[in-house]
């Protein structure tokens, strides 16, 4: 049995995510592990770039309201609680609403040669801004 007791908050880089996020790693893959998951924070309307997992992606809501969207225009609201998985290779991008903070846990299964994980350009405003108003229109509190 390993106990960790805690690990340092690191900023995330800013060449794969717009605005401030942070991050505290939770499992890093050991052999034979393959897992990866970290507790990830945004800020209000910080968000990933756009990328895509080998083996897909599961991420956690465990705080806040957040956006997790698609190349084909999906986007799906998410709030504390709820669980969202992208599957293997699918480019998608995920972040905090405009006015609320989002965290969630980040699990992937590496390939064996690292995460899998391969970053593309980031997500502009027009497309933020769009997929955050596919979500908001006609609810009450747009937050």
């Amino acid at each position: 049995m390993d106990h960790v007791t805690s690990t340092p908050t690191l900023k995330a880089p800013a060449e794969r995510f717009t605005g401030d996020v942070y991050l505290n790693m939770i499992a890093t893959p050991a052999e034979p592990a393959r897992l990866a998951a970290a507790l990830v924070r945004f800020t209000p309307g910080a968000r990933t770039n756009w990328h895509s997992h080998a083996l897909g992606q599961t991420l956690h809501i465990t705080d806040g309201v957040g956006l997790v969207g698609t190349r084909d225009g999906s986007v799906v609201r998410v709030s504390a609680g709820e669980t969202v998985t992208c599957p293997a290779g699918e480019e998608h991008w995920h972040g905090a609403v405009g006015t609320n903070l989002m965290a969630h846990i980040a699990m992937v299964v590496g390939d064996g040669t690292g995460d899998g994980t391969t970053w593309l350009e980031p997500v502009t405003d027009e497309q933020y801004t769009a997929a955050l108003a596919t979500v908001t229109d006609g609810l009450a509190d747009p937050s």
